[in-house]
């Protein structure tokens, strides 16, 4: 509705992971650098927490970005409230492991077991990332993914685990000795500060096409405090904010006009 009258190529605030909008505060390049150093060095498991809206679960696709596409096989779960036998099912499925339907568990681990050596004979490796990973309340599954890590030889992991999930998957890992003893990579993600706030929003919107600057220095510092920093409420103030401007034909988003919602 309000792309043409900002000039915008395409909307700047969408709360859907699209890589090409991450903007990369510290935290966010040390998450991206940490899950990439992870995989690329066959760490075997990783973890990645931040509270909800982050930014968690861009930088994981992010990975589908900087990952070359013939080196890397990556399997995304989206939704891990999965019995063991579901969880291994789904993995098969997303790596393209054909005639998963109807087998056993001791089966699906003999057709993963037989993808990750034919993986590794091509030189190709394996990496399957859950998000929404504190979701998982049977843990019996959270142990399935744990022996997981044990397709390995001597010298080098079959696989790269990469478990992503809000605060409360530290607690949950803390608990389970067994695997957090099998994690090599720890971050936590924060939100954006004053400053980097301000550095977001401007950064969408060049993406989005547009380089001026839309937002006046005191909205984006209200933005900031009504946000506490989390790009999802960012996003989606700074989307009503846009509405609003069209609305009332400003040419600039100011809080001395009342156009802040």
């Amino acid at each position: 509705m309000y792309k043409d009258y900002w000039g915008l190529k395409e909307k700047p605030f969408e709360n859907t992971p699209d890589p090409r909008f991450l903007y990369f505060s510290h935290d966010h390049l040390e998450a991206t650098h940490r899950l990439t150093y992870a995989v690329e060095e066959r760490k075997g498991a990783a973890l990645l927490t931040g509270e909800y809206g982050c930014g968690k679960t861009v930088i994981s696709r992010q990975l589908f970005e900087v990952l070359p596409q013939d080196k890397y096989d990556i399997a995304l779960i989206t939704n891990p409230l999965l019995t063991p036998a579901e969880m291994l099912r789904e993995i098969c499925i997303q790596l393209g492991i054909k005639s998963t339907q109807s087998r056993l568990k001791t089966q699906l681990l003999s057709l993963l077991d037989e993808y990750l050596y034919e993986n590794m004979k091509k030189n190709k490796d394996t990496v399957i990332i859950v998000d929404e990973a504190q979701a998982i309340k049977n843990p019996l599954t959270l142990e399935e993914l744990r022996l997981l890590l044990n397709f390995q030889l001597n010298d080098r992991f079959l696989l790269t685990l990469i478990l992503i999930g809000q605060p409360e998957l530290r607690v949950l890992i803390d608990g389970f000795k067994q695997l957090k003893q099998r994690l090599a990579i720890s971050y936590h993600l924060n939100p954006l500060n004053k400053e980097d706030t301000k550095k977001y929003i401007l950064h969408r919107l060049k993406v989005a096409g547009v380089e001026k600057k839309i937002f006046a220095d005191d909205v984006d510092a209200m933005i900031w405090d009504i946000s506490d920093g989390v790009p999802r409420v960012i996003n989606t103030a700074c989307d009503m904010c846009l509405l609003l401007g069209f609305s009332k034909r400003k040419k600039k988003i100011d809080k001395k006009r009342s156009i802040f919602c």
